[in-house]
């Protein structure tokens, strides 16, 4: 009985028998389960000193054996720990190879019941090269759902969160981290940003994984648009009104403005890439360089009688619904914006279904893809960029209807859904989208001129290829484009070919770039804007500010005021932000795993270079020495080449003169 009513100490370090909290001389350490114990309510306490070192606690050592008292007859298992547990946990505390935290691991799985074969699975899937996604996996969790953040969240005490996660922790009047309890500002709580460069960093981890395992080799990447290309120009007069009068510069993809569709590679000869999902601009005129959406101003590029090919959410009314994979659209006009009201948000009169309106219901009933580029105007939106903005890939028109507006107007109302093979830049999904249900529109019941498409869509889901295409021709273009020369493409195609060759894991560490240095983040801070910097960039961008100013009036001391210290990447606020910095931990474990992880891959693939140049300088050598034959013979290979030397040039003439040569390689 003795031996049963001893018991350790708990996690605060209280006795669980006396309830009272020893010293750190009255507690002593169990070898074998490291649990800590209060020496005074031992029964047999060590007696000297040089045996606390090797200590074990009444439930790791076995008790004496007493030969005059028979084991109890309801209970015939020993209820004491296994002596093989006891041994491996000795043997583990033994071993001098292993650090302290892996020994904990080690007793951790032990003590757990881990099998062996789930081990053995997880050994073999880290070499296929699967670590990448356990990496972010053990790391970047949702303390809600212990997954992988979806549409990841960071508080600005450095803490990763689903986006629904968040918003219903939120929700339920919690004003706190739930990681840290640290208090989340109410400007951040209400809207909260999403992480993007967490989004392409776990879709990118993702995809590794499916390339692996025999997948796609297609990585989807968020093109950041560093080189940028040349900017519109505006004259010495209109430099003062900002880009009101700019002309606009270079258009640099080959398509007309009435082009419907996604902007493939082949209408883009500058990069050879086309206009990729997620790539950002810096404002209207060179968004419209990029074929994305030709309008400067107008929120709807389209005809009234061909239809729309692109729209731009920008926040204009008050009406609009943003849900990420679909929105809820309104129309344009209803406002007078003659004289000096061009910036009127007042509407005056009820909404038509004509000239840019008609072009979106041309789109909806005909099933046409539409483009959708979203604009950091939009603030009620938490799917809006943090600055410029953001092409969003295709859309299609579902509904179209006619509703009274907030402010008493009837308004053109659309439903857009997205129809993508790209995953959007807020997910981290590793493909596009596939066809979903219509979501319920409640105010539908109160709509008029109701438009819904009859026939199959133009744009649609082919089941066998798994992909978004056109399953009707596309309306031809009326409008001419000129063609671009596609010799300077070569450059920019040599650098994606160098992009797709670069090892997962330094892609990876590419995306955890600092926004000011642009070299990979030490110590990474996440700001309440969602954005990323190195913590001694960030405080030196802000060295020698003061977060309060003094004022004074007329020898009268006033009452200070905070000064205003905008983001670096964006107008937001930030001031109460930089009083008390964060190193995002979870962000910072990540990339010291990757760097480690590429030194010793590093490390291991030089001894496979050396061989390759070897065979590279083997292969060389047999080269020349068969161009140079012996004693000015010419030797079999170049006989052979020479008889498959008549090929066919000029339109369909046969050319085997000896004045031009062939090459060997061109031949093969």
């Amino acid at each position: 009985m003795a031996q049963v009513s001893q018991l350790p100490c708990d996690g605060d370090g209280i006795c669980m028998r006396c309830q009272a909290k020893p010293s750190d001389l009255e507690t002593i350490t169990c070898k074998t389960c490291v649990a800590p114990w209060h020496v005074g309510c031992l029964s047999n306490p060590p007696q000297i000193l040089a045996s606390t070192l090797q200590w074990d606690c009444p439930d790791c050592s076995p008790p004496p054996e007493d030969a005059s008292l028979p084991p109890p007859a309801s209970c015939p298992l020993p209820v004491t720990p296994s002596n093989d547990l006891v041994a491996a946990i000795r043997a583990i505390e033994a071993d001098a190879s292993l650090t302290d935290r892996e020994k904990a691991k080690k007793r951790q799985e032990l003590l757990s019941g881990k099998s062996q074969s789930e081990k053995d699975d997880h050994d073999a899937n880290e070499k296929r090269g699967d670590d990448v996604l356990d990496l972010f996996d053990e790391r970047l969790k949702c303390s809600f759902c212990m997954q992988l953040p979806e549409r990841p969240v960071t508080t600005p005490c450095g803490h990763n969160f689903c986006l629904k996660c968040f918003q219903k922790w939120i929700g339920q009047g919690k004003n706190t981290c739930a990681k840290c309890r640290c208090v989340i500002p109410s400007k951040m709580a209400s809207h909260p940003r999403i992480n993007s460069t967490l989004v392409v960093a776990i879709r990118m981890a993702k995809m590794s994984k499916s390339i692996i395992s025999g997948g796609s080799q297609k990585v989807y990447h968020v093109v950041h648009n560093l080189n940028r290309p040349d900017k519109a120009y505006t004259t010495d007069r209109a430099q003062k009104k900002g880009k009101a009068n700019a002309a606009s510069g270079k258009i640099f993809v080959t398509i007309p403005s009435d082009h419907f569709g996604p902007i493939l590679a082949e209408n883009d000869p500058e990069r050879n890439q086309g206009v990729l999902v997620g790539e950002c601009w810096e404002d209207r005129l060179e968004c419209r360089q990029w074929g994305a959406h030709f309008p400067h101003v107008a929120g709807i590029a389209g005809q009234s009688n061909n239809g729309a090919q692109s729209v731009v959410l920008s926040g204009g009314y008050q009406d609009d619904e943003d849900h990420g994979e679909w929105f809820l659209y309104t129309g344009s006009g209803g406002r007078d914006l003659s004289g000096n009201k061009r910036t009127s948000k007042d509407q005056s009169f009820d909404q038509k279904f004509e000239k840019s309106n008609k072009a979106l219901q041309v789109s909806c009933l005909n099933g046409y893809p539409v483009r959708v580029v979203r604009s950091h105007k939009e603030k009620r939106s938490s799917y809006a960029p943090e600055k410029g903005l953001r092409y969003d890939g295709i859309y299609r028109i579902e509904k179209c209807w006619r509703k009274v507006g907030i402010q008493g107007f009837k308004v053109c109302r659309y439903l857009f859904v997205r129809c993508e093979n790209d995953p959007a830049p807020w997910t981290s999904d590793e493909h596009g989208d596939r066809p979903r249900p219509l979501p319920a529109i409640p105010e539908l019941k109160k709509a008029t001129d109701i438009t819904e498409r009859k026939k199959d869509p133009s744009w649609d889901f082919d089941e066998n290829d798994s992909r978004w295409k056109w399953s009707k021709p596309p309306p031809t273009s009326k409008k001419s484009v000129e063609p671009e020369d596609s010799t300077s493409g070569k450059k920019s195609r040599r650098r994606m070919r160098q992009s797709h060759n670069m090892n997962v894991r330094e892609r990876l560490l590419k995306e955890f770039s600092c926004l000011i240095c642009r070299e990979v983040m030490n110590l990474p801070i996440t700001t309440p804007c969602a954005h990323n910097f190195c913590k001694s960039c960030l405080e030196g961008a802000f060295a020698g500010k003061s977060f309060l100013r003094e004022r004074n009036s007329g020898g009268r001391a006033l009452r200070s005021r905070k000064n205003v210290m905008a983001c670096p990447c964006c107008p937001t606020d930030i001031s109460d932000f930089l009083q008390n910095l964060q190193v995002n931990r979870e962000l910072l474990d990540v990339i010291e795993s990757l760097k480690s992880k590429i030194e010793e891959a590093d490390a291991s693939e030089k001894p496979c270079e050396d061989e390759i140049e070897g065979e590279g300088e083997e292969e060389q050598e047999q080269e020349e020495e068969g161009k140079d034959g012996s004693n000015g013979n010419e030797i079999s290979r170049p006989v052979e080449t020479r008889k498959r030397a008549k090929v066919v040039v000029n339109g369909g003439e046969e050319n085997d003169s000896p004045s031009s040569p062939v090459h060997v390689d061109d031949l093969e």
